[in-house]
């Protein structure tokens, strides 16, 4: 099994082993593309096609062609039953920042993405945009909770809040830390840090908003959070035991 597919639930989990008890390792989101290597019971093992990354999925909704020519440029879009902002026409669920959709109508300020589910045109944006500001896409998952292998307003961890801003500009970075630090080729050697350092420690990733500030998605404070740099650092190496392992640019 080679074909290309595309994921039509908001998101999938990825999970290391074909099994709903196994560890998520990541996420793909509505509109991602990946390939079916096998099919085992109720899951495929797959392999995305954004990042080559490889683990199982759910078996669920998902479809052969699909031409995306938008994606979510708000934290969450809320889906529609109807074109319009009345209470009633809301549904329970949402498509995360980063998805991609194409239009099949127009209502106003409302688009239809999928028969009878609408989106508020606010919160698309053409695919090809670029947005080169990696603090406002950072800044949108502040007080979002850490979650291992998360890559959405319900959960993110911290490799996935760097990729974010990468698959959202359609530039490949890898989805691991481990391989974040290998394919982050530039060493700095820094004694006074700038703005679009990242600071990479084993097993974490953090970047700095200036000279003093950084953002990361960090476990012991169960959240993304904007933090002091040099205390960040005392902190991790007095509770983690971890030193820096790496400083390169964004």
């Amino acid at each position: 099994m080679q074909n290309n597919f595309f994921c039509r639930s908001p998101k999938l989990n990825i999970y290391e082993f074909p099994s709903i008890n196994s560890k998520i390792s990541s996420q793909i989101l509505y509109g991602e593309k990946y390939k079916i290597l096998l099919k085992k019971k109720n899951f495929l093992k797959i392999k995305t096609s954004f990042d080559n990354y490889i683990g199982f999925i759910k078996i669920s909704n998902q479809v052969k062609k699909f031409k995306p020519t938008y994606k979510i440029c708000a934290l969450k879009s809320i889906i529609l039953k109807y074109p319009g902002n009345s209470k009633k026409y809301k549904s329970n669920n949402f498509l995360p920042f980063g998805s991609k959709i194409q239009i099949l109508k127009k209502n106003k300020n409302f688009i239809m993405f999928e028969k009878n589910k609408w989106l508020n045109v606010k919160d698309i944006i053409s695919l090809n945009k670029k947005e080169t500001n990696f603090i406002k896409i950072l800044k949108l998952f502040l007080g979002i909770k850490y979650k291992w292998g998360g890559k959405t307003h319900d959960g993110i961890d911290c490799s996935a809040l760097i990729q974010i801003f990468y698959q959202y500009n359609n530039k490949y970075f890898p989805r691991d830390t481990k391989d974040q630090i290998k394919y982050s080729k530039k060493k700095l050697k820094r004694k006074n840090f700038k703005k679009g350092d990242l600071i990479f420690w084993k097993g974490h990733v953090a970047v700095c908003l200036n000279s003093t500030k950084l953002v990361h998605a960090y476990s012991p404070e169960k959240k993304v959070i904007i933090m002091p740099i040099k205390k960040t650092i005392d902190r991790i190496e007095k509770t983690a035991h971890l030193k820096v392992k790496k400083i390169t640019k964004i």
